[in-house]
């Protein structure tokens, strides 16, 4: 609720801070006081239109800072919020401050962070619920009424919303695999074609890493051949590098034992043959592994080319080959098994349709019943609020199946008729300004509901009016405002003794300047205004005395 308003530089204001309670509270003082200037500064803070007007003659910029505080902050608050990228600690108030320059200019700031403007208007609607002569909102706004009315009625929404999201998913489902299909078929023989080409290929997972691995070691042994040949030729024959060794071991083999010297060149001469010999073998392994067959070599080329050019042609990789393969299997078998698959899902959409229907056709009768009865209690509440010749009337229209949605089939409006043979039309287009805040009046007291707002505030509700019919607002507003909170302009004493608080706002002036205060008055200050708004200009005893019935009786 509303906690906290400190208004700078507004137009008559100069500074003014005043502090809200939860109840009813009154606002009064003489007409051109200054009580519009108290919505404007609210509407201000809340994102209205950022008038030049509304600053204070000779000076630079006005400022407004209101302060919400809840027990609990409200979901619809909280996503607002958090979508801003502001957070709120539990307990911790909710500040929001605008500033408005001379020269046009305005900034918005929640919690000393700054916001655009569009965020304090999204925030409005859960924060002050405003009724007066230019209401546009609240109430009156038709998009709320089906949800008022749902409220009214304990239903069951939630049941519809589900079934319409179940219809939904299987309506998304059954398109999607009917384009799939239809896809599939379009491209129906360029698959089978592309298939029948990959099934010949039989690709396999790894398969060109191999076969370029085998072609660059055929290749290098072709490159290689020459130097291999004349190195085995270097061990071949008697006349050979190692025959040579060999001859000459055994030469010395023979004479070894005439000196040390000689055994000793004998063993190294044994280790060279023996060296010369594994290089000889390592040689000939060399020469097997990297010979290369022409025909071979040819074979490995032409299917890495076919391997490549297929992985080109359908944008992946040789690897992924395989996978394409089976991938084409699988729509060409969803096109040989799509229309079952699809009667299946027709079938489910068919039957989440269905239940959707009962559904919102049961909730459809919820509406219409609670209509009836809301309209009883609408009607019991105009007579004592001097609506005696008006009706009030809930039109719950059954909507187009393009329209349906989760919350079912249906439109709720609700429609006034002033005049007995008038026809009804929407709240906002009827109604006087005093005659549409009674009828948002009555409408809330049958409604017993607060309203989305977390502070309603009745601007002049009783204009217009006097005697039983103010005491009967009186009464009502005194009623709402339990367990909530709910501000009141007024000019009628019956009104302003319902008020657990009562403001009084005042003008003045000190030569050429002129100022708005507010002040909050006690006991004696309320009696004394309720007096002087019975009387008028001279307040009598008797007004006192009046007045002292009226506070005694609320």
């Amino acid at each position: 609720m509303l906690t906290a308003l400190a208004i700078r530089n507004v137009v008559l204001i100069e500074a003014l801070d005043l502090a809200f309670h939860a109840g009813l509270g009154v606002l009064t003082g003489e007409t051109g006081a200054g009580k519009s200037i108290l919505l404007d500064s609210l509407g201000l803070v809340l994102g209205d239109r950022a008038d030049t007007g509304l600053v204070r003659a000779g000076t630079d910029q006005a400022s407004v800072t209101a302060t919400f505080e809840f027990d609990s902050l409200p979901e619809t608050i909280r996503a607002l919020l958090s979508g801003a990228e502001i957070d709120v600690e539990p307990g911790e108030p909710l500040i929001i401050k605008r500033r408005l320059r001379a020269d046009g200019g305005s900034r918005a700031f929640i919690n000393d962070q700054p916001v655009g403007v569009a965020l304090l208007r999204d925030l409005s609607r859960s924060l002050v619920e405003l009724h007066g002569q230019h209401d546009d909102r609240g109430l009156v706004n038709a998009r709320g009424h089906r949800a008022l009315l749902d409220r009214y009625a304990h239903a069951d929404v939630g049941a519809v919303t589900e079934a319409w999201q179940r219809w939904s998913r299987a309506g998304r489902d059954l398109a999607e695999a009917r384009a799939r299909v239809a896809a599939a078929r379009n491209d129906e023989d360029l698959l089978s074609g592309w298939l029948a080409e990959l099934a010949a290929l039989a690709p396999l997972v790894g398969e060109e890493a191999e076969l370029a691995e085998q072609r660059a070691a055929m290749q290098k042994g072709e490159r290689l051949s020459g130097d291999l040949a004349a190195l085995q030729n270097l061990w071949e024959g008697s006349d050979s590098a190692l025959a040579v060794l060999r001859s000459a071991a055994r030469r010395l083999d023979r004479i070894a034992a005439e000196h040390p010297l000689l055994g000793e060149a004998l063993a190294s001469l044994d280790r060279a043959v023996i060296e010369a010999g594994e290089a000889e073998d390592r040689i000939a392994a060399a020469i097997d592994a990297l010979a290369h067959d022409p025909n071979l070599l040819d074979r490995i080329e032409t299917r890495l080319f076919e391997l490549r050019a297929a992985a080109r042609k359908h944008g992946c990789t040789a690897d992924d080959l395989p996978h394409k393969l089976a991938e084409m299997r699988a729509q060409l078998e969803a096109i040989e098994s799509g229309d079952a698959q699809l009667a299946a899902l027709e079938r489910i959409e068919q039957e989440a349709g269905l239940d959707f229907q009962a559904k919102a056709e049961a909730l459809s009768v919820v509406r219409a019943e609670a209509a009836r009865r809301l309209d009883v209690a609408v009607a019991a509440e105009l007579a004592p609020l001097k609506l005696d010749s008006a009706r009030f009337r809930t039109a719950v229209v059954r909507l187009p199946e393009d329209r349906w949605g989760p919350q079912g089939v249906d439109a709720v409006e609700f429609l006034i008729a002033t005049n007995p043979g008038a026809p009804f039309a929407p709240l906002g287009k009827i109604a006087s300004g005093g005659e549409l805040s009674r009828f948002i009046l009555a409408l809330k007291v049958a409604l017993a509901e607060q309203g989305g707002a977390a502070t309603v505030i009745f601007d002049e509700i009783d204009r217009g009016v006097g005697g039983a019919v103010a005491s009967a607002i009186g009464e009502r507003l005194a009623r709402l405002a339990h367990g909530g909170q709910l501000l009141a302009v007024t000019h009628s004493p019956q009104v302003a003794a319902r008020g657990a608080m009562h403001y009084l706002i005042a003008k003045s002036s000190e030569g050429t300047v002129t100022r708005t205060s507010v002040m909050l008055l006690d006991t004696a200050g309320r009696q004394e205004e309720i007096a002087r708004m019975l009387s008028g200009a001279e307040i009598t005893p008797e007004a006192r005395a009046q007045a002292d019935r009226l506070l005694e009786q609320a």
